[in-house]
């Protein structure tokens, strides 16, 4: 699972769950991967982002060069900023580990890339 895949995770068709979000992440095993850089690409995605769980993601894989606060407007003429970004984004592939919802610690496993967020028909 690549992490730009983790930004737009929710737990919230839970039953009883009001937000469901960000779901923590528990990285059990990580791999990188090179892709072609393309800023557009990452500029155009910066303002869907949620940066607090962005930087929260950055920091349990080891990417501390994402700063703790981030400024659209100035962000996005800034190729090294855009760079870190893409390589955090597209690169870090989660390959095994969990994802938790933070109302209810319900664990959705990490396996070969893929996150299982099926629920259980008590669940939903």
């Amino acid at each position: 699972m690549k992490l730009i895949t983790y930004n737009f995770l929710t737990s919230k068709c839970i039953r009883g769950v009001k937000v469901g979000y960000p779901l923590k992440l528990n990285v059990v095993e990580k791999k990188v991967e090179q892709q072609n850089f393309n800023p557009e690409f990452v500029q155009r995605m910066l303002p869907r982002l949620e940066w607090s769980a962005i930087k929260s993601a950055a920091d349990i894989v080891g990417c501390a060069e994402i700063p703790e606060n981030m400024n659209v407007e100035t962000s996005l003429h800034d190729t090294d900023f855009l760079q870190k970004l893409h390589h955090l984004l597209l690169e870090i592939e989660i390959v095994n580990g969990s994802l938790i919802c933070p109302e209810t610690g319900r664990v959705f496993p990490i396996t070969n890339g893929i996150p299982n967020m099926l629920l259980n028909e008590d669940e939903v």
